[in-house]
């Protein structure tokens, strides 16, 4: 986890799918448990940093809107996420109130995109509701074309000793999260060599 970027709202950030980068805010650090979605503010602080990879426009204003509803929906969401990311990872059906929840969340505040011509052609996605509303629900559509795709297959469960993230293998020969994971994983199997040899 040491070699991880944190973000502001204090979850790691790996650069994955976002909804991978939203189960995530419930992380380990040398295994203990830690929740990065424990506040508004922290909330706030994820959406700040994931923002870029939005379609949904959110501008400072927007996220000084978020509030309790935002947060339980975004946790609520992120418990989803992991459940059914779990099930997938251990070839299981994933539980129907988990696939309630994400669907939910989408129709909460659909977004759609709209086409804009400035210097060339765009597009921008849109709400009638409050956009940090409209980026949960993009999100949990995103949860969708994840476990809809192709990326479903290459979903894994860090095996790094105490860790408890997620990501998409891209790589064959990626097994963890992060080099941190990697490095810590092999200095374990190391000490269990050398204390078996030593027994």
């Amino acid at each position: 986890m040491d070699s991880v970027r944190f973000s502001a709202g204090g979850a790691p950030m790996l650069g994955e799918p976002l909804p991978v980068e939203l189960a995530n805010t419930t992380y380990a650090v040398r295994g203990q448990l830690r929740d990065g979605l424990e506040t508004v503010e922290q909330l706030v602080g994820w959406l700040r940093d994931v923002r870029e990879r939005l379609g949904t426009p959110l501008r400072d204003a927007d996220l000084a809107q978020a509030g309790p509803l935002d947060l339980a929906a975004a946790r609520d969401l992120r418990q989803a996420v992991r459940l059914i990311a779990q099930a997938v990872v251990i070839g299981d059906q994933p539980p129907s109130a988990a696939i309630d929840t994400v669907n939910r969340v989408i129709r909460t505040a659909p977004p759609w995109r709209e086409l804009r011509w400035a210097a060339g052609p765009s597009t921008v996605t849109v709400s009638g509701h409050p956009l940090v509303a409209t980026a949960l629900a993009e999100i949990a559509m995103a949860a969708v074309d994840l476990f809809t795709g192709p990326d479903l297959a290459a979903l894994r469960i860090c095996h790094g000793p105490g860790c408890v993230l997620y990501f998409v293998k891209h790589h064959p020969r990626r097994e963890w999260c992060s080099g941190g994971c990697g490095n810590r994983a092999r200095a374990a199997r190391y000490y269990e060599r050398t204390k078996a040899r030593a027994g």
